[in-house]
């Protein structure tokens, strides 16, 4: 399957949104946590969604409480969370699974295409180009800014 194939209501509800609305950009696709040591990076992710979303770029949020039960239950205080002490504005989506049966399809889909065996921790991210290929897959402690080189090359191909 291509990432393109999946669909998933957004963390503040409504319609299921396809990815498909974001072929032909670059995407980095992170599982989020609002409770994490790794949580400071929503900034990081934020600078670069808005200094490369008018170029093609768009970063994808899953929250997660798959580690530690590290997220909010309810979207609306995840929702608040992240605008209020990080100022997010890239899209988030529901709350998924990161490990075992229930694990979010998409995040098994691009673990299969990077051969990777996990997701090893919150705010595992992973660089898709605007074909919709992965083209790295990077842990936690890969800071947003580290991928800056990575994006703008891929913004220019």
């Amino acid at each position: 399957m291509s990432i393109y194939d999946y669909s998933f209501e957004r963390l503040t509800g409504g319609e299921e949104e396809s990815l498909s609305e974001y072929k032909n950009q670059v995407l980095l696709i992170v599982n989020t946590a609002s409770k994490c040591g790794f949580t400071p990076q929503y900034e990081g992710l934020e600078h670069l969604y808005e200094k490369y979303k008018d170029k093609g770029f768009a970063v994808l949020g899953f929250p997660s409480d798959s580690f530690m039960k590290q997220e909010f239950d309810e979207s609306e205080k995840i929702a608040a969370f992240c605008k209020a002490n990080y100022g997010v504005t890239f899209p988030l989506f529901k709350k998924s699974k990161m490990k075992g049966k229930e694990m979010n399809p998409l995040f098994a889909e691009l673990l299969e295409q990077t051969g990777e065996k996990k997701i090893t921790w919150n705010f595992n991210k992973f660089l898709v180009d605007r074909h919709g290929h992965v083209i790295g897959y990077y842990g936690s402690r890969t800071k947003p800014e580290d991928l800056e080189e990575k994006i703008e090359e891929l913004l220019q191909a």
